[in-house]
């Protein structure tokens, strides 16, 4: 599989082509999270992960990948992922796939969070399928496997295709950095063993889209992360 970098435009948007897919990440919200719109590449039938708000910005691109969505998916139930997923899948007739259970918790503050925040009232997320570790999400011909990786979040999930070498992490980790532990049902230690043990024996070679922030491999963050990389870990 080879991954080739088509743009970067002036608001952020990136695309990557892939041999069974092509990847637009829209940054939204206040928190410029990365929402990414993943579509098949033989039947252009797509998912939206971790829609958390600017609905009109992520329809736009829709339409101009000409695409259908099929789903909804969501990593984490923290409101800049999916503030606006309710709202979105009664908008489109789809369902939404995701997190993981023990997310149930982030998606009940949801309303108090969006006040604290100042995002606009949206509808409930309610998801149609909770996902596990083990799981598989399907879209056209898209495999997508899930690994549960606790540790920002109890249930976070990450969406890994293995036929393009490619992930959408969340925040789990990113370029330079790891998600956050210091919230509430955030712990550090979970979110260093999943990163070791569900992300690294994937294969260096892994591109990933991270919750926030530029596209990275999961080699380039073994050699350089400074919270994850081999000699950070080998040295604890």
């Amino acid at each position: 599989m080879t991954t080739e970098k088509l743009n970067y435009s002036s608001t952020n948007n990136r695309d990557l082509k892939l041999s069974s897919m092509a990847v637009r990440i829209i940054p939204v919200t206040l928190f410029a999270q990365n929402c990414t719109l993943l579509i098949c590449a033989a039947s252009r039938s797509a998912v939206i992960i971790d829609p958390g708000g600017d609905l009109p910005r992520i329809l736009e691109q829709v339409s101009a990948c000409y695409a259908t969505v099929e789903k909804i998916l969501l990593t984490h139930g923290h409101l800049d992922h999916c503030s606006a997923a309710g709202t979105l899948a009664a908008q489109l007739g789809v369902p939404i796939e995701g997190p993981h259970r023990d997310e149930l918790a982030w998606l009940e503050q949801l309303d108090a969070q969006r006040v604290y925040y100042g995002f606009p009232k949206e509808a409930p997320v309610l998801p149609s399928r909770w996902l596990a570790d083990g799981d598989t999400v399907c879209f056209g011909a898209v495999k997508l496997d899930v690994y549960h990786c606790p540790g920002h979040t109890p249930g976070h999930v990450v969406f890994y295709s293995e036929a393009d070498r490619f992930a959408v992490v969340g925040d789990v980790l990113f370029a330079g950095a790891i998600g956050r532990t210091d919230l509430p049902l955030g712990n550090h230690a979970d979110l260093i063993r999943s990163i070791c043990e569900k992300l690294w024996p994937l294969g260096d070679g892994v591109t990933f889209v991270p919750g926030h922030g530029r596209i990275s491999t999961f080699g380039a963050e073994r050699a350089h992360n400074p919270y994850v990389s081999d000699e950070v870990l080998a040295a604890r």
